[in-house]
């Protein structure tokens, strides 16, 4: 192995990071190039360590590698983008965490996926810029599913394959789609959905940020989508989210 494949630069987020030894750091990275890596961080514990500010979970940066026996070794980190404005707020911290467990859930090490990476990076500047952060999170919620290979079916019922109709239907997580009401009834776990939270889920789908930014969720979609959104990340998980109950605990109107 050549000195250039030994070392390598990627562009990249920090996921999450623990600690490792007396003085390391386990740092967990989506690249732009390499997708999902887990690195370790030397020293980087210790008082004097220049790496450290660069590590921390939301920060997107330029990283060197060399590649270790096992993992690879981070030898050198510059931040892009630091992300400060999503640190300074008990939801904002919620919310980018939970964009990144969504991601490190459904990933693996070593897949390259650019369009998702794109996907983090722009999702991570909309929460910063703080506006309309439900719609950004369900956008996220439908591209992520599609970049990972679990688009919903959402314009024919997965059930007798016919054109769903504007009304009222039913979602079943383990089809993978929707559910016109003659099939949604005979479906064991199938979440009623309304005709406009339907209506809301495939204008995520098929529009870029522009031009589903231009929606304006109500309290009422907003709740219904992210209860429809969990329960299939939960079924194709076979476990609950974590950062979910903390954005709850956060958000939950002082008595």
């Amino acid at each position: 192995m050549s000195k250039q494949e030994r070392s390598f630069r990627v562009e990249a987020v920090v996921l999450r990071h623990w600690d490792y030894g007396e003085t390391d750091r386990m740092v967990v990275l989506f690249t732009r190039e390499k997708g999902k890596l887990t690195a370790l961080a030397k020293g980087v514990r210790k008082p004097l360590s220049r790496k450290a500010g660069h590590l921390e979970p939301f920060t997107r940066l330029s990283v060197q590698l060399a590649q270790g026996s096992s993992i690879p070794i981070i030898t050198q980190a510059e931040t892009i983008d630091g992300h400060v404005s999503l640190r300074q707020e008990l939801t904002l911290i919620g919310q980018a965490a939970y964009v990144l467990e969504v991601v490190e859930r459904f990933t693996f090490e070593g897949e390259e996926n650019r369009s998702l990476y794109q996907l983090i990076v722009h999702t991570l500047q909309r929460l910063s810029a703080a506006v309309q952060p439900e719609l950004v999170l369900r956008y996220f919620d439908v591209h992520l599913l599609a970049a990972v290979g679990y688009q919903p079916q959402l314009f024919y019922c997965v059930g007798c394959k016919k054109e769903i109709m504007p009304q009222d239907q039913y979602f079943s997580s383990v089809l993978g789609g929707v559910l016109c009401p003659t099939c949604g009834k005979n479906v064991i776990g199938a979440h009623a959905i309304s005709m406009n939270g339907l209506k809301y889920l495939r204008h995520f789908q098929r529009s870029n940020f522009s031009e589903a930014s231009q929606a304006h969720l109500s309290q009422a979609i907003a709740f219904e989508l992210e209860n429809i959104i969990h329960a299939y990340y939960s079924y194709l998980l076979e476990q609950q989210l974590n950062s979910p109950a903390f954005l709850r605990r956060v958000t939950k109107p002082l008595p």
